[in-house]
């Protein structure tokens, strides 16, 4: 599922071309993505054809498509929901799901979406906040994201390291990939019980959160197939300075003792076994 700096990518790529555009027509060519639209397909195409947009707007993971008249279109891009702006007369990619028109040109937005995990719902009132985002977390590189208290919390919470980072009540945006990413570098294990974490290490392992996430931010995301692409079909190229994520077998950057990769939650974690040493407490 794409993460914060995909999301973001995404955002930044929609930003310009969407601002202050009317949709002149919508046409959904399979109701999946439309699925938890009260109305049905034909209902959301037209409840949205003269809406005009706003700036697309982010929370972690999350992203909607604010209209001018206080509404928006929330977006779950699921595992490989994405978005494309072609021509209208353009031919149409494998898996387009749902086609909007835009004024002021034959500009023609499209979502695409292969494993149609991904969804698209009108969120009344929603332009600033939708109320299905108003339960996620502000995310690291939010301006207004509190790192101290955020650590302290951490520390407070009944559960373990990654398993915290993974919750977006508490932080938002990280997945599997940049959790991994963010504990290598603070050298510490994904299994590392939160209540016996130092606030030193709590803030540590934020702020290496942070830095993770801007570096990927600036490479445009991890891409490892078609199923993640910017607006204009482009792929992020952080899977090129990975350190933990998928790299079992090969020898830790910092240390040369070879990854390792380990059962988490369904599904796995990836760690370096000598830097990342499982601590009974942190007192240090």
């Amino acid at each position: 599922m794409p993460e914060l700096p995909e999301v973001e990518t995404i955002r930044a790529g929609l930003a310009p071309l969407l601002g202050g555009r009317t949709l002149t027509g919508v046409r959904v060519l399979h109701p999946r993505p439309v699925r938890s639209h009260p109305g049905g397909p034909a209902d959301f195409e037209a409840i949205l054809i003269g809406r005009t947009f706003a700036e697309p707007r982010r929370r972690g993971k999350y992203l909607w498509l604010p209209f001018n008249d206080g509404d928006a279109l929330l977006v779950h891009l699921g595992m490989s929901g994405q978005f494309r702006l072609n021509q209208a007369d353009d031919p149409l990619a494998r898996n387009t799901r749902v086609l909007f028109d835009l004024d002021d040109g034959p500009d023609q937005l499209r979502f695409i979406d292969q494993r149609m995990f991904g969804g698209l719902a009108l969120s009344s009132g929603g332009a600033e906040l939708p109320d299905e985002v108003k339960h996620i977390a502000l995310d690291p590189l939010d301006p207004a994201f509190d790192l101290a208290g955020t650590a302290t919390r951490l520390q407070h919470k009944r559960s373990t390291i990654k398993r915290a980072l993974l919750d977006q009540t508490l932080v938002s945006g990280i997945g599997n990939i940049y959790a991994d990413e963010s504990l290598w570098r603070a050298r510490t294990h994904y299994d590392q019980p939160t209540r016996a974490i130092s606030t030193r290490r709590a803030a540590m392992v934020l702020r290496a959160v942070q830095d993770v996430l801007a570096e990927a931010l600036e490479q445009g995301g991890t891409s490892f197939d078609s199923l993640y692409v910017n607006v204009n079909g482009s792929s992020g190229f952080f899977s090129r300075s990975l350190n933990a994520y998928g790299q079992q077998g090969r020898p830790c950057p910092r240390c040369g003792t070879p990854m390792v990769r380990e059962h988490f939650m369904n599904r796995s974690s990836y760690l370096c076994p000598r830097c990342q040493r499982l601590q009974r407490s942190d007192s240090r």
